[in-house]
């Protein structure tokens, strides 16, 4: 058996490796990246690199040749340039007699409204009509999503949103990629949906358990999406993401991202970690680095 990962050299794509490495010998797993130098610790442990880009999708046919199961990790960029190369991917795949496709999906995808869901959409969409057994992981927000406003709020800021009472499942990235690699190293996941998802919980709610972690009390500024956008510009934020920003804030307002799941005890034998855990080790990690 073949697994391959795309994007591994990704924050996600790198932890999904890593963990199959503790259970799949090296010379199962391959990896398809766009700069393979950036690959080179993954090599020297008997990965097998392939240069695969979504943009080039010739590439991907050399990439996924020979693979029985395939992880496509969703791209960056905005819906429209991510559906061309995530349909170009599925397409490679299927020309490859891939037998297995994984894809990380977001939460609720074919309902939701998040102005994300497009894509996963789509893409979900594309893989059904291969024919090829899947398996969507429909994964809610990383945790580490937040680690700007976690720097702020240990800089002496407050928590600022405009997601009013939305709730998230927030959860470690760690925990999205043991339960990918559950779904690639082991049986009778064809044909499956998983929405994983920590517990959700409001913008307080995870101020508080943050407050908690850093032993001091944290205050939640609810602004309205104007109001947010001109705090954002006003840290640094870069004009072309403020409007991602605004729009993800938005999508929790509207609780697009509010589900309640124990579809990572089904993987993981396991919840995801819980926030106060994960929030530990996040700041550790700030802390660590500054």
């Amino acid at each position: 058996m073949k697994i391959l990962v795309t994007g591994a050299t990704g924050k996600l794509g790198t932890k999904v490796v890593e963990t199959l490495l503790k259970t799949v010998p090296a010379s199962q797993i391959a990896v398809s990246v766009r700069n393979p130098e950036k690959a080179e610790s993954l090599r020297s442990q008997g990965v097998e690199v392939r240069y695969g880009d979504f943009d080039k999708p010739q590439s991907l046919d050399t990439a996924f040749k020979g693979i029985d199961r395939l992880l496509m990790i969703s791209a960056d960029g905005d819906n429209e340039t991510r559906i061309r190369q995530h349909a170009d991917a599925v397409a490679a795949a299927k020309r490859a007699d891939v037998k297995f496709i994984a894809y990380t999906s977001i939460t609720n995808a074919k309902e939701s409204k998040n102005f994300l869901a497009p894509t996963h959409q789509a893409t979900e969409e594309a893989i059904l009509k291969t024919g090829i057994p899947y398996s969507f992981l429909r994964n809610n927000w990383y945790l580490e999503n937040e680690i700007s406003s976690i720097q702020a709020v240990m800089s002496g800021a407050p928590w600022v949103t405009s997601a009013g009472n939305g709730k998230v499942g927030w959860a470690l990235q760690q925990d999205y990629a043991a339960a990918a690699a559950a779904v690639l190293s082991g049986d009778g996941h064809e044909n499956t949906i998983y929405e994983l998802s920590g517990e959700p919980l409001t913008q307080e709610e995870i101020a508080a358990a943050l407050s908690t972690v850093l032993g001091k009390e944290v205050s939640v500024q609810q602004v309205d999406d104007t109001a947010y956008a001109n705090i954002m510009k006003g840290a640094g934020v870069p004009d072309f993401l403020i409007p991602m920003l605004v729009g993800i804030q938005k999508g929790i307002r509207e609780g697009t991202l509010e589900i309640e799941s124990n579809d990572f005890e089904k993987l993981l034998g396991r919840p995801a970690t819980p926030i106060k855990e994960g929030l530990e080790q996040i700041v550790k990690e700030i802390s660590k680095n500054n």
